[in-house]
């Protein structure tokens, strides 16, 4: 079964990928739709119909099954390797697998909100939403890659960091934004 651990980890670390793509659009697709929902008549509900296709489409054939199959692939690699699991970095590993979870089911309570034509958050609120799947990211790459040698201080920081600069992001853009609507 080990000579077959490339292959699985491949296969793991694609749909981990689109499993993130979907995640990292998604939320702009919500942007959009509540965007779209302040909109007057027909354009709101041209705009709405199709971001709700665009979504349910995004949603149901990427980014749920992409989540299902990283999911299936990590955990046939925990079964070949399960030594794994006595690694400290693989405990805050799969702490922030847990945070990508809940990130991702979130994502579903907020899809079939706006599904409904239920909106309950603003674009402001999104666009910050938006960036828990990059501070995620960020997290597990650089603690998959340096494992035992992960200084947690200077992780810690860098992640804060991280936050504070897509933040700064967030706030800059929306100036241009305010000054340019098409920008």
């Amino acid at each position: 079964m080990t000579d077959y651990y490339n292959y699985i980890k491949s296969l793991h670390l694609i749909f981990v990928v689109t499993w993130f793509a979907g995640l990292f659009y998604i939320p702009r697709l919500f942007i959009y739709h509540i965007e779209a929902d302040q909109k007057m008549s027909p354009e709101r509900e041209i705009l709405t119909h199709q971001l709700k296709l665009m979504t349910k489409r995004l949603w149901f054939i990427i980014t749920w099954p992409s989540a299902v199959l990283a999911t299936f692939f990590a955990i046939w690699l925990l079964v070949l390797y399960p030594a794994w699991l006595q690694q400290p970095w693989m405990h805050i590993k799969l702490v922030f697998v847990l945070l990508l979870i809940a990130y991702h089911l979130k994502n579903h309570q907020i899809f079939k909100q706006l599904q409904r034509d239920e909106v309950k958050y603003t674009s402001k609120f999104m666009r910050i939403w938006n960036e828990g799947a990059t501070l995620i990211l960020f997290a597990v790459v650089f603690l998959v890659i340096l494992k035992g040698t992960f200084n947690w201080i200077f992780g810690v920081v860098g992640i804060i960091v991280l936050g504070v600069l897509l933040m700064l992001g967030i706030r800059l853009y929306k100036r241009i934004r305010d000054k340019d609507p098409e920008a």
